[in-house]
């Protein structure tokens, strides 16, 4: 969701990627310590989602039947067609914010194909495979917010000049949203979800704000990417998110 640094300074191996972005996943070469790596953090925020994900995401948990393996996109692509007509793509780390609508207005979402090191379990710069995968895929199983994030990319596709009021309703709901519900305030935002810190810092920290959602606040609020946020909009339901996407502000 922001300006693409030079290739050569990024992580991912952007050497064989396809005209729209894309790599194959080699779901078969990743290492042992990769997959120890992945094991750590499913393990440990499978227990923090399970207090403090929605139910939404839960069960996309489940039913793609994410475990302690590394999952291979192509059969996790059978399973998320089947529900929502969504597939995973992958690619070599961040892409360029075009490739990436086009792939959310086709339903089609990135993940990137490489894992961080058992040194950087807590924190990176980069979306890695974790991030991207276990934050990401689970709730687009589930229709509502699958159309959503469809619609999103329809949406910036068409933004032209205002597409950084876009982002920022990315970064307040996709990335970093908390929704209330029967069972109290939930997590539902990827960059919470698949941080420890952000999860406890989002859901408990009496001094960030979380406000009530509105789409033309949030896009009128700037964000900040390198450190634990201190504002989070709150929804009510899944379905206001239709409406944000539709708005529009000068």
């Amino acid at each position: 969701m922001n300006a693409l640094a030079p290739l050569d300074t990024l992580r991912g191996d952007y050497g064989q990627m396809a005209a729209d972005w894309t790599v194959p996943q080699h779901a078969d070469v990743y290492s042992a310590e990769d997959q120890a790596v992945w094991r750590l953090l499913v393990e440990r925020q499978s227990a923090l989602a399970e207090k403090h994900a929605c139910a939404e995401f839960l069960d996309g948990l489940r039913t793609l039947g994410i475990g302690d393996t590394i999952p291979d996109f192509a059969a996790v692509n059978e399973k998320l067609e089947a529900l929502t007509g969504w597939r995973i793509v992958g690619v070599p780390g961040l892409i360029p914010d075009a490739a990436f609508y086009d792939h959310l207005a086709h339903r089609r979402f990135p993940v990137t194909v490489w894992i961080r090191t058992r040194a950087e379990l807590d924190y990176l710069v980069e979306p890695d495979l974790f991030h991207d995968f276990f934050g990401h895929v689970p709730l687009l199983s589930n229709k509502v917010f699958a159309d959503y994030i469809q619609r999103y990319g329809q949406r910036a596709m068409e933004a032209g000049a205002s597409i950084d009021l876009l982002a920022r309703l990315y970064w307040y709901t996709v990335e970093f949203g908390l929704i209330r519900t029967p069972a109290g305030l939930k997590t539902y935002g990827a960059g919470i979800i698949s941080s420890a810190r952000e999860v406890a810092h989002a859901i408990e920290d009496a001094s960030v704000e979380r406000l009530p959602f509105e789409a033309a606040k949030v896009m009128r609020r700037p964000y900040e990417i390198d450190r634990l946020q201190n504002t989070y909009f709150v929804l009510d339901d899944f379905r206001q998110l239709f409406e944000a996407a539709e708005t529009r502000i000068a």
